[in-house]
């Protein structure tokens, strides 16, 4: 087998051997001993958001995308529901889609891309219409990298007595959700981003009150958070075929991260690569396209080079060529393209993919940097 590339994207990951290895295993999905590892993943993923007491997480099959439907189907209610979903990107717009979809009322505030939600926003918009039950908020918006003031916003859902529900995908594990602290409904994550286990599980951690309350209201009987949480608790087994395997490198996955320092640890690391990626490409002359203050250190959003020459399938096959999958990106008026900060980066670490493409700039002649 050739050596594969690393994967800068904004999962899935590249995982590390000890959690692939944890996947040769054939497990029974009744079996008492899969069954433990549910639980203990159950509880790890808790104690990630100090959410012991208060809290249960639900772990659901799927992508992200899937715990967040079952997430809005579940906890808001089919006919008074109303969802308040702040909007500065495709996964926002997205939240929006599955409101739709599923008949619950939505209401959006529109911002730029690269503009941060702002909680006095939030405040207006529950301020002039109190029919509004629940906000739902992207904590970090994948499509370009912007972090959203998430306590901020919660403080102001809370004092309004609405439920707010934290899509957490990309921030998950890396950066801070206390619910001591930050008051929400549910918040929503999945195995292959931050905590680097392979995609396929997804899960979503709910306050109790409301998901006791939440029977009868799902849209679907494969995405009822409500009973998935009720099964579970009663026989300890999934009520549907798990992904047994991801299951399994998803608990090696967690046990590395909490060797490796937490969520402190995990969150420098990934700040670290941010840093030398942006410095570094920006050495080379290409711009990243959020301020500072109001970038996660999880994916980062590039311009594209100007010269009229650049096209990005050539520019992501050739830095592929060199060990390094980049990510397209996902503006809808600007050519960029994504480096994710997450995942195994190997000895080399982000500055070999910094090297690497500063080598595809010059070989295809789009550097506007001297050599």
């Amino acid at each position: 087998m050739t050596t594969p590339a690393f994967l800068l994207t904004p999962g899935p990951l590249t995982i590390s051997a000890r959690t692939k290895q944890s996947m040769l295993r054939d497990w029974g999905s009744w079996d008492s001993d899969f069954n433990a590892i549910t639980a203990r993943l159950r509880e790890g993923l808790l104690a990630i958001v100090h959410g012991e007491g208060t809290h249960e997480c639900v772990p659901m099959q799927g992508s992200g995308t899937f715990s967040v439907e079952a997430a809005i189907g579940t906890l808001v209610p089919r006919v008074e529901g109303h969802v308040l979903v702040p909007s500065n990107g495709a996964y926002c717009q997205r939240i929006a889609k599955i409101c739709k979809v599923l008949g619950r009322k939505v209401t959006t505030i529109d911002y730029a891309e690269d503009a941060q939600v702002r909680a006095e926003d939030v405040d207006r918009a529950l301020q002039q219409d109190p029919s509004i039950t629940h906000v739902a908020l992207v904590h970090c918006e994948t499509s370009t990298g912007i972090l959203n003031p998430l306590h901020d916003i919660a403080l102001v859902v809370a004092r309004h007595g609405k439920g707010l529900i934290i899509d957490a995908m990309s921030s998950f594990g890396a950066i801070e959700i206390d619910a001591r602290k930050t008051p929400f409904d549910a918040v929503v994550a999945a195995s292959g981003k931050c905590l680097e286990g392979p995609p396929g599980m997804g899960f979503v951690i709910v306050r109790r009150e409301p998901l006791q309350r939440s029977e009868g209201n799902a849209h679907s009987l494969a995405m009822d958070l409500y009973d998935q949480w009720v099964y579970m608790n009663r026989t300890t087994q999934w009520r549907f075929t798990p992904p047994t395997h991801i299951v399994a490198a998803f608990d090696a996955a967690l046990a590395q991260y909490v060797e490796e320092g937490g969520l402190a640890a995990r969150g420098a690391r990934y700040a670290q690569n941010c840093r030398e990626l942006i410095d570094g490409l920006a050495a080379l002359g290409l711009k990243s396209f959020l301020r500072p203050e109001i970038q996660a250190p999880i994916i980062v959003t590039f311009h594209a080079p100007t010269n009229p020459r650049y096209a990005f399938k050539p520019f992501y096959e050739a830095v592929k060529a060199r060990g390094y999958i980049l990510y397209p990106g996902k503006l809808t008026t600007l050519e960029t393209f994504r480096v994710g900060c997450m995942g195994q980066l190997g000895p080399r670490g982000m500055g070999g993919a910094v090297e690497a493409v500063g080598e595809v700039l010059r070989e295809l002649e789009l550097s506007t940097v001297p050599a």
